[in-house]
């Protein structure tokens, strides 16, 4: 007998058959790129959020505003509700909010006290402006109303809330040299319009004046005019 028929030769067969398991193998374990591309691309896309309200400016900082005077309320110690809120604790709110603030204000023994452009840094401390804090208790005046609360019991419009808004806005002014004044609105003035007859009397008077002129009377003309002239007089 062949020694190569025998035994020996089993495994060269076998080998062949691993041979083509192990290449269709990768066939059937691999998906093919062109059969996986269609797959993807057939996956729908996320959906978009719903487009939420858009607040403007001010509604959204007065939102802001609210809600870091409650955090305040809820860190205070002992814990205060809002029911128990007083002018007291919100100047107390206005008084911690200084070590946020950006304004230089000069004490009274400073060099700069009084200088809107000091020349050099200076050891004062940063505080609020006073158009801040005016502004932050008119945007939580609001909002405590609008949160249902009966504008009686607004701790945010205290007298004593005020009193002190106005004593940072002089002492503010005093340290920067910047005096805050409020605009007043100008009202027509009722002798305005007495003016303005008056002084269209006078240029009817004045016509009348040239036109007896032309027609040959200058006297009369002159002394027309001459009594026009103090009626504009009186008028302004």
């Amino acid at each position: 007998m062949d020694p190569s028929s025998g035994p020996a030769a089993r495994p060269s067969s076998s080998a062949a058959r691993g041979g083509d398991d192990d290449a269709h193998a990768p066939q059937q374990q691999v998906q093919p790129l062109a059969q996986a591309q269609p797959q993807q691309a057939a996956a729908p896309p996320p959906q978009p959020l719903p487009p939420q309200q858009q607040l403007s400016r001010y509604e959204s900082q007065k939102r802001r505003d609210w809600n870091t005077f409650l955090q305040y309320l809820r860190n205070h110690r002992p814990p205060l509700t809002l029911a128990r809120c007083s002018g007291a604790h919100v100047i107390e709110f206005l008084k911690y909010l200084d070590q946020f603030g950006k304004t230089k204000v000069h004490a009274a023994g400073c060099a700069y006290f009084g200088q809107p452009n000091p020349p050099a840094p200076c050891p004062c401390p940063l505080r609020q402006a006073w158009g801040s804090l005016d502004a932050l208790i008119g945007r939580l005046r609001a909002a405590y109303e609008e949160s249902g609360h009966a504008p009686e019991s607004n701790p945010f419009a205290a007298r004593a809330v005020r009193i002190y808004l106005r004593d940072v806005r002089d002492a503010q002014a005093k340290a920067r040299g910047i005096p805050y004044e409020k605009k007043s609105r100008k009202r027509k003035q009722p002798a305005a319009s007495g003016e303005a007859s008056s002084s269209s009397a006078a240029a009817a008077a004045a016509r009348e004046a040239a036109a007896a002129g032309s027609a040959g009377d200058g006297s009369s003309g002159s002394a027309a005019a001459a009594k026009a002239a103090p009626t504009t007089g009186q008028g302004s």
